[in-house]
């Protein structure tokens, strides 16, 4: 991967003018340091995957996921790396790790991590795992059982991403939302209006009239 994606680039313009001059020196520091390393050592963790975990302790809880993408990126980590460090990562990390998968993975080989966040009852790794790459390559099923996900959960539906897109004229996820609707009804309790801004989004375009 060569040169920085105009968001990425934006992300970090963003980022250093939020951050203090104590921050910023140290993001500049770590992101310089991850852009040096060769992933030689895979016995011990590099120095900036040590400068990733305390990313919230010297950068604040508010900027930590993005000073964290910066330094994925300019490590440019590859699926492995950002498997390990999800895995061995806090939540905050992890999402970190699902919010640079667009940036990092072309393909469908980090989806494991999506679908792991998407087993989670924390809104916050399951708003994180329903962005951009999960739209590019989640299969229709699995998608469509994360929207659900983010109904049970109480993450807002706005957190899916292309979610106009993929749900148009869906007439299976139309039926689960239906069945999920059913069931709260049933049970006496609220249906989410979440619910049925997604349902109407399932409704097929018109169809227009063939010309005579």
């Amino acid at each position: 991967m060569t040169g920085t994606p105009p968001g990425i680039a934006t992300l970090r313009a963003r980022t250093d003018a939020s951050l203090g001059e104590t921050a910023r020196t140290w993001l500049d520091r770590a992101a310089a340091e991850a852009a040096a390393d060769d992933a030689g050592d895979q016995q011990a963790p590099a120095i900036w995957e040590l400068r990733f975990a305390e990313a919230g302790r010297r950068c604040g809880a508010e900027h930590a996921d993005s000073a964290r993408i910066v330094l994925l990126h300019a490590a440019r980590a590859d699926t492995a790396t950002l498997t390990r460090l999800y895995e061995q990562g806090a939540a905050a990390e992890r999402r970190a790790v699902l919010a640079a998968l667009p940036h990092l993975v072309p393909g469908p080989e980090a989806l494991s991590l999506v679908e792991d966040a998407l087993r989670t009852n924390d809104t916050r790794l399951v708003a994180a795992a329903v962005g951009p790459y999960a739209a590019e390559h989640l299969t229709a099923h699995h998608w469509r059982h994360a929207v659900l996900k983010c109904l049970f959960t109480g993450v807002p539906v706005s957190a899916v991403a292309e979610l106009a897109e993929r749900a148009r004229g869906d007439a299976e996820l139309a039926r689960m939302l239906g069945d999920y609707a059913n069931e709260r009804t049933a049970a006496g309790r609220p249906v989410p209006d979440d619910l049925h801004r997604v349902l109407a989004l399932t409704t097929p375009p018109p169809h227009k009239a063939e010309e005579s």
